[in-house]
């Protein structure tokens, strides 16, 4: 199962079949003046904010955040087909009205690509990436003037969700027919749940249990 939400709320539920024929959904679109050829590494993301700046965050938080990033290999030797094998659990999240420049450093802080946008009601409704927050020049933080405006300005939303239970095979399908890194896991109602990623699939695939994408 498959949702993508905006600001308003749900836009749609349903399979990767049906989604592949929303609009927003084939044409993701990232600010065309903040595109970037730089890539991030580690597609990865932990934790949680609900204020408009970073929170202190003390040594062991972080390395409790970072521990949630696939170093707890699955219990049961078994086949990963689902989103829920591979997922990260508690993922990091921003708030639209931050400023890119906390937001930055947060992202920053814990070595993440990119985080779910949250509303006041815990809700997703946005995806943000590290890399749009830097000008498509080779810059390392954002200029002074990117890093006054407010996540939502350049969060992507609509954003595509996906359900825990969903196949990982739709899932790559879904990322590769965007072109995000990952998605958010969510329910119905747009509960942030985790994220998976890109980098979550790769790691499974190098695991033991094997990554059963196609049986």
């Amino acid at each position: 199962m498959f949702y993508v939400f905006n600001t308003n709320g749900p836009m749609y539920a349903g399979s990767y079949e049906r989604l592949s024929q929303i609009a927003a959904v084939r044409g993701v679109a990232r600010p065309a003046a903040l595109r970037s050829n730089t890539t991030d590494v580690g597609e990865r993301a932990a934790g949680h904010l609900a204020t408009d700046t970073a929170p202190p965050h003390t040594q062991r938080q972080s390395a409790q955040l970072r521990s949630a990033y696939g170093q707890d290999a699955p219990k049961e030797r078994r086949p990963l087909e689902l989103v829920a094998d591979v997922m990260t659990r508690g993922a990091l999240t921003v708030r639209p009205h931050m400023s890119v420049e906390a937001a930055w450093s947060l992202l920053s802080t814990h070595q993440v690509a990119q985080a779910p946008v949250l509303n006041e009601r815990d809700r997703v409704v946005g995806l943000l990436l590290r890399a749009d927050m830097a000008p498509p020049s080779l810059a390392r933080s954002p200029s002074p003037a990117m890093a006054q405006r407010r996540v939502a300005e350049l969060m992507l939303t609509p954003v595509p969700a996906v359900a825990q239970d969903t196949s990982l095979r739709r899932l790559a399908h879904v990322l590769m027919d965007t072109g995000l890194p990952g998605l958010p896991v969510t329910d119905a109602e747009g509960v942030l749940l985790g994220f998976v990623s890109r980098t979550d699939i790769l790691r499974a695939v190098a695991a033991d249990p094997p990554l059963d994408m196609w049986g």
